[in-house]
């Protein structure tokens, strides 16, 4: 196992280094560095003088030079400026200007967006997305996993039917249109049920939930983190309850199954204890998978809902063409995919012992 596991970290790290380098020249591309020139000079200027900006700031050299200041193992650019002397590594309240500077000393550079240290905005972004994360996968797993062992235990009747049926109809409708329709019905004071309840007496004023989580940075409370945790939790919990289903379906069939039903075990302890372990091995996979697939959701969510976690963040970055932070979060992304592909594969071996790694 151990092997295995360092095995896969050195394919990990070659792969970090290969998406972040093929990230790297597609931000460095020669349109998006005049953008970014036009957005930091804040003047109508000519093609030569955003060429001179760029050459200044060392934007115009090769991007394998570019990409190892990037990691730290190639000296930062430094160059006079306006009578100061510049560079990569420069920043403020800094007497001495280091050579290397670059994501291996712990530097992810300077954001043109936000005016502050990548890292920085990375570590307070990141633990706001964790704490939806956290609460789409306590609503999201556990509901999943009801509705499809309660449809796999009754293959074929009404109770299956139905609950397929929902499984599909969540998983198909993306989130932009969900979050859209639980924004119309329980944050709109003109539509939905908020009037409703007005009206009735049940609700004093305003809206049953908010449609907005921009306070949820500083106090999460059920009013304005309900509607994004049920956006992402309704289009995640489709995947994991058809793939639970299906696998309970096929536990339910197997042998083992049919000699305990005929020694006169009952129908729960039959589920309980023989089946439901079995069939929990699949849906396993698919909800550490969950993590890579919710990436795209929480842009969509965060950006919605005004949530200023680390989908937004990549919006404003993508938006502003702020390279840095591009880059800064396509790391974290790529992280958090290969460790939980990893994760999953090590869960796999430990759920079914059948499995081993040569």
């Amino acid at each position: 196992m151990l092997q295995f596991i360092l095995k896969r970290l050195w394919v990990m790290l070659l792969t970090i280094f290969c998406l972040t380098f093929i990230v790297f020249v597609l931000t460095n591309l020669k349109p998006n560095l005049v953008r970014l020139a036009i957005t930091q000079t804040n003047v109508q200027g000519t093609s030569a003088e955003y060429e001179r900006w760029l050459d200044s700031r060392g934007y115009n050299r090769s991007a394998i030079v570019k990409y190892g200041e990037w990691l730290g193992v190639v000296p930062g650019w430094t160059n006079e400026i306006n009578g100061v002397q510049e560079g990569r590594c420069k920043r403020v309240n800094q007497e001495v200007m280091p050579t290397y500077c670059g994501v291996l000393q712990g530097n992810f550079g300077f954001s043109s967006t936000f005016k502050d240290e990548v890292s920085t905005i990375l570590g307070t972004r990141m633990v706001l997305t964790g704490w939806l994360m956290f609460w789409v996968m306590v609503v999201m797993i556990p509901l999943a996993l009801v509705v499809g062992i309660l449809a796999g235990m009754r293959e074929g009747s009404r109770l299956d039917r139905g609950l397929s049926t929902f499984s599909i109809a969540t998983t198909a409708t993306p989130e932009y249109v969900s979050g859209v329709v639980f924004i119309a019905l329980f944050a709109s004071s003109k539509f939905g049920l908020s009037p409703l309840l007005v009206e009735w007496g049940w609700l004093s004023g305003g809206t049953l939930l908010k449609g907005s989580a921009t306070s949820a940075a500083n106090a999460i409370t059920f009013d304005n983190f309900a509607l994004p945790v049920m956006t992402i939790a309704l289009y995640g919990m489709g995947y994991i309850s058809r793939m639970t289903r299906a696998s309970m379906a096929e536990v339910m069939t197997s042998q083992y199954i049919r000699t305990a039903r005929l020694k006169g075990v009952s129908f729960t302890n039959i589920v309980m204890k023989h089946a439901l372990r079995n069939a929990l091995i699949a849906p396993f996979t698919v909800i550490m998978l969950q993590f890579t697939y919710l990436l795209t959701g929480v842009v969509i969510v965060e950006t919605l809902f005004n949530y200023k976690g680390i989908g937004w963040t990549l919006v404003q970055a993508a938006q502003g063409n702020d390279i840095d932070l591009l880059l800064g979060v396509s790391i974290v992304a790529v992280i958090l995919v290969l460790v939980t592909q990893l994760i999953s594969d090590i869960g796999y071996v430990y759920l079914n012992p059948r499995i081993r790694i040569s």
